[in-house]
């Protein structure tokens, strides 16, 4: 099964559990996921099965949105509800017109230090594992974009915030750093996980669901094509002296040209390619250099060559 399932992970699994999950069911060696969610949080997780495995890196490249609960006033050593409440403090008299204010700071490019339960690793070992033990180490900040952040919900001292934002953005640090900035502490009560690029959570699988489906000899049906996960590259189309160069790892000429503020540019100047047959080749790599398409990734079947 080479393809991309949109799983909705239940609460209380490990994004690896669902992965193995998938495997044994699908009976399929092969499998990963694009974008740990902890295992409190619910939502969209697309698990790549076969060869989908190695496009593992542009899903985790791809926008996300989250659906957050922050509860004011108490902070947590996990910055979640999973973890021991630390500190307990009044946040009644915070307004929503405060939050709102103080969430203008963590709008665009922000930094943030990684929580110490997270599965960065530090000297060969999870940050997690050393929090167990009463460990805490120092954390270099990290890069993050937040795109949109705005107030959904208002029920005091629960705060709902709707998310969009970059790889790499830890919601449970944000819920952190808007209690700190706002003098009561917080944490996250509740997470979901809407939508991962194009894959979202009104079309999200239950595991049930998939194994009936299985069961019954259509889980095939909801499997997605490979350059489905690859819709905001560009594409183009080859003829078969340009087809058989990219799958023999020789650059082409194309009469394009990424251009500024392009997704194929925003991307590392990727594109996806298709032959004129309309099948989907793989993804090619511009060289500003030397002007040239090199091939990135390249799916064939050696007896379609």
């Amino acid at each position: 099964m080479d393809g991309i399932l949109n799983i909705n992970k239940p609460r209380d699994m490990t994004s690896f559990q669902v992965v193995a999950k998938v495997k044994w069911l699908c009976r399929e060696k092969q499998a990963g996921h694009a974008g740990t969610l902890d295992p409190q949080a619910t939502g969209v997780l697309p698990v790549c099965l076969g060869q989908a495995t190695r496009i593992i890196e542009y899903l985790f490249d791809a926008t996300k949105s989250y659906r957050a609960q922050v509860e004011l006033g108490i902070t947590t050593d996990t910055y979640d509800a999973a973890g021991k409440v630390i500190h307990v403090a009044d946040a009644a008299g915070i307004r929503r017109e405060m939050v709102e204010g103080v969430l203008a700071q963590y709008r665009g490019a922000i930094q943030q230090v990684p929580p110490m339960y997270s599965a960065i690793k530090h000297k060969g070992k999870p940050l997690y594992k050393l929090a167990r033990s009463g460990i805490e180490v120092e954390r270099r900040s990290r890069s993050a974009h937040i795109y949109n952040l705005e107030i959904s919900g208002w029920e005091p001292p629960v705060v709902t915030l709707d998310i969009v934002c970059s790889k790499g953005t830890y919601v449970r640090s944000l819920a952190n750093d808007i209690g700190e900035a706002l003098g009561c502490g917080a944490h996250l009560k509740s997470l979901v996980r809407p939508r991962v690029g194009p894959f979202t959570i009104e079309d999200a699988l239950t595991l049930p669901r998939l194994e009936e489906a299985l069961g019954q000899g259509y889980g095939e049906k909801y499997l997605y094509p490979l350059d489905f996960a690859l819709l905001p590259f560009t594409a183009v189309v080859v003829n078969e002296e340009k087809r058989s160069s990219l799958i023999h790892g020789a650059p082409i000429n194309l009469d394009i040209e990424p251009e500024a503020g392009s997704a194929a540019l925003s991307t590392g100047r990727r594109s996806r390619v298709y032959t004129e047959e309309g099948c989907f080749l793989g993804m090619i790599k511009y060289d500003p250099e030397t002007g040239r398409w090199w091939p990135e990734k390249i799916f064939f079947r050696p007896s379609r060559v």
